[in-house]
């Protein structure tokens, strides 16, 4: 494996098949290596899908196997490549009731995302390059989400161009510090967010949503003291 963590950071250049030794993927991820980073799409059938009334089972989580502290700062490379969808990130992610996020008593999860919003998970989840349905075409917005329950805690402007115009990659950051975390794209903040019952420890996982073609490189996680 050549990710590594050095004085605590969490690097990982997501560059080859070592670099996701340990990672979980939840529905349908087709993973490739490519420019020195991780390009992720949807293997299902989407079409197929929505024509059997079960659409929303194209889209797909993919868990880095790591549990970060609850002071952490999070930030990748991120481009997109081709199609519209949605990209997002999970963080600070575990099971309810204090339980791990691959505790066996959680309910299986397989990409649905109502298994992630409104299940056993506890989580904060910020969507970013939302371009799936209409409505978010129309009026552009990164959303911040508290689970269990779906509540929109956050909202700001979403600077990201789509494939057709995207110039390079685009530096995506989160930071979570006690009550506050802070959305960033190449050092714009979109929006804040204090919470009252912060959350503590967990994983990190990205999520897309299908038909979206993206590239993901130069992950690093910082602790916050």
């Amino acid at each position: 494996m050549t990710a590594a963590t050095v004085a605590d950071v969490y690097r990982n250049a997501l560059a080859g098949p070592g670099d996701l030794d340990g990672w979980v993927a939840e529905g349908p991820v087709g993973v490739e290596h490519r420019d020195g980073g991780l390009v992720l799409r949807s293997t299902a059938d989407e079409a197929a899908l929505v024509a059997d009334g079960r659409g929303d089972h194209a889209h797909f989580t993919y868990w880095c196997p790591e549990v970060f502290g609850a002071d952490v700062e999070v930030a990748w490379d991120f481009r997109p490549l081709a199609g519209d969808g949605l990209a997002m990130l999970f963080f600070a992610a575990s099971g309810t009731e204090g339980r791990d996020l691959f505790d066996p008593s959680l309910a299986e999860r397989t990409g649905y995302y109502p298994q992630y919003h409104s299940g056993d998970v506890a989580t904060l989840h910020v969507s970013y390059l939302r371009r799936k349905w209409p409505t978010e075409k129309r009026f552009r917005t990164c959303n911040l989400r508290k689970s269990p329950g779906f509540r929109l805690v956050a909202q700001g402007a979403d600077p990201l161009p789509g494939p057709e115009d995207a110039d390079g990659h685009y530096r995506v950051r989160v930071t979570k510090r006690g009550a506050d975390v802070a959305f960033a794209i190449d050092d714009l903040t979109l929006f804040t967010f204090h919470d009252d019952a912060p959350l503590g420890a967990g994983r990190i996982g990205f999520r897309q949503m299908a038909p979206l073609v993206a590239h993901y490189r130069n992950l690093e996680v910082t602790p916050l003291s």
